[in-house]
Parts: C-alpha cells; sequence; structure tokens
C-alpha cells in the first residue's frame, strides 16, 4: 500500500470530489451552465483517479512470484499513467467538446438556460462551496507532501518523486482549484453582462488546464514506467557506502533502478584485489549490503558482483 501520508491525502482529495460532482450536477441540472457540466464531469474524474490510485497501491503489495519475482511495486505507477489518461480524455476533451457545443447553441440563437433560470445564483454558491472543499483538500496534500519533499521545490518535487500518488493528488487539486475559478469567472461575467459567451470561455478554460496537466503526469508517469535510477545524491551515498571500511578497492561500476516507489534495486560491480580470499570478499560483501540499506533504506534489493580492477592492473 502508499505510505500512510499518500493515503489520507487521496482518500481526503477522494470524499471531497464525490461530494463536489454530486452537486455540481445537480448545480448544472438547474441552470444549464456549460462551466458547471465540464466541472461536475472534472470531479467525477479526480473521483475515479482517487479510486485508481487507492486499488494501484493495494495491488502493488501483491507478493513476489516466479513470473515478477521483483514484486508489483511498479503498478503504482501503471494505475497512476490510467489516472493521465482519464484527466485527459474524461476531464479535459470533454471540456474542450462542451465549450465547442455550447458555443454553437448561443452562436444558433438557443435559449440559455443560465441566463433566463432563477436558480441563477446556485452556480455561485456551489462553486464556492467546492473550492472551500477543494482548499481544504489541496491542503492537506500539500502538508503530506512537505513530510517527504525536503529542500526540493514543488516542480523538482513533482518531476523527482518516486512515489505517484501526491504529485498526483498536488496536481489534481492545484487543477480542480484553478478549474472553479475559470468556472466562477465565467459564470460570473455571463450573469453580470447577459453574455453567455464568458460561460463558454471558462469552460474552454477548465479544458486546456486539465489537457495541461494530464500532458505533465503522463510525461512523469511514463519516464517512471520505463524505469528511473537514483538520484545523483542517492547514488553518491551508495558509493561511499560501499567502499566506507577499504575493504572493497573501488567501484568498477554502479547502476541503480526503482523496482517501485519504497524499493531501489542497486547492481555494482565491486574492485578486489587477487590476494583476498574467499571468506574475505564474501564478508566484504555482507559488509557493504549492510552498511548501503543503512545509508539508503529504499535499496532493498542488492547485487554486488567482485572483480578484479583490470585498468588499475593494466596501469
Amino acid at each position: 500500500m502508499a505510505p500512510s501520508g499518500s493515503t489520507r491525502a487521496v482518500v481526503v482529495a477522494l470524499l471531497a470530489n464525490l461530494g463536489i460532482a454530486i452537486t455540481k450536477f445537480l448545480a448544472w441540472l438547474l441552470t444549464g451552465a456549460s462551466s458547471l457540466l465540464a466541472e461536475a464531469v472534472h470531479s467525477v474524474a479526480d473521483t475515479s483517479n482517487q479510486a485508481l490510485l487507492l486499488i494501484g497501491g493495494r495491488r502493488a503489495t501483491r507478493e513476489p512470484t516466479p513470473t515478477h519475482p521483483f514484486g508489483y511495486g511498479r503498478v503504482r505507477y501503471l494505475f497512476a499513467f490510467i489516472v493521465a489518461i482519464i484527466l485527459f480524455t474524461l476531464g479535459g476533451l470533454f471540456a474542450l467538446y462542451e465549450a465547442w457545443h455550447k458555443y454553437n447553441e448561443i452562436r444558433e440563437g438557443h435559449p440559455n438556460e443560465l441566463l433566463e433560470s432563477q436558480w441563477w445564483w446556485v452556480p455561485i454558491v456551489v462553486l464556492s462551496a467546492a473550492m472551500i472543499m477543494e482548499s481544504y483538500a489541496l491542503r492537506t496534500a500539500v502538508k503530506e507532501s512537505n513530510k517527504v519533499r525536503g529542500r526540493a521545490n514543488w516542480i523538482q518535487f513533482i518531476r523527482r518523486a518516486k512515489s505517484p500518488e501526491l504529485p498526483v493528488i498536488l496536481l489534481e487539486d492545484t487543477g480542480a482549484l484553478l478549474g472553479l475559478t475559470f468556472a466562477l469567472i465565467g459564470v460570473g461575467l455571463s450573469l453580470i453582462t447577459g453574455n453567455a459567451y464568458w460561460d463558454v470561455a471558462g469552460t474552454a478554460a477548465i479544458g486546456v488546464l486539465l489537457v495541461i496537466i494530464a500532458v505533465v503526469l503522463v510525461i512523469e508517469m511514463s519516464s517512471l514506467l520505463v524505469g528511473e535510477g537514483a538520484s545523483k545524491e542517492i547514488v553518491d551515498k551508495i558509493a561511499h557506502a560501499l567502499t566506507a571500511d577499504g575493504q572493497i578497492d573501488g567501484i568498477i561500476h554502479l547502476r541503480t533502478l526503482y523496482l517501485g516507489p519504497e524499493n531501489l534495486l542497486v547492481a555494482a560491480k565491486i574492485a578486489i584485489t587477487a590476494a583476498q580470499p574467499g571468506d574475505q570478499i564474501a564478508a566484504a560483501i555482507d559488509g557493504a549490503e549492510a552498511r548501503v540499506r543503512a545509508a539508503v533504506p529504499e535499496a532493498q534489493t542488492i547485487y554486488l558482483e567482485p572483480d578484479l580492477d583490470r585498468s588499475v592492473a593494466t596501469a
């Protein structure tokens, strides 16, 4: 399962979006506001996405099998990638389609329900309430992210995080708040000016925003799915830990790969001298593995291959 902080942020966002989606749909039925329909579908997409993140976190805890000997940790990346696709299609593309559809209706002279409805005030109330709930969800995500992001700024955190849940929730909640702002501006200007094209503009802005967020998520999650190594800082820690006791002459090459957010594979060819007996080499490897795990707790899977450093011998 995802870390407790990530899970809490996902659950809070799911509950908030479920309630918001229901109220937005009710408000859309009363007023016919295009921005509200786009935001309602956006909330449905977010709710399903958070459910997918929870399912992915649970499925990732399955024990390794002969078919998947390194476990299922990267399933979390797969489900986060699916989240990005849903956000792109059900959120972004639907909002753009709705903006185009509403634009054509207005141009053809169809009656505008928002401007003619006695419930014109409902969208303002619903969108304002939704912004309060989304702000709480975003606050929770920020609070949990601050526990693990260290000195990284927000862009660095989203780009470098190996656990996908918090970056996804941060982007979704930020997008939700911006989308609500666009919807509130669009509906508000339509009511003030009597020009329904402002509602269309708000809907289109929501669609463009969600497409951009989805593309960012696709790029980041596809990189994790293909396989990312550890950062230079972590690689340096591993290299230092391997050679710290002087029993290993050096590192011939070192490779890392995240098998899951909390499982880093470390594979290294380490240099030894020809005179070292087998039991001394075995003890040196055991000590090196223990030091690496102490320095980098996520380095759960370690393979060390002893070899002679032929470049030194040749020199």
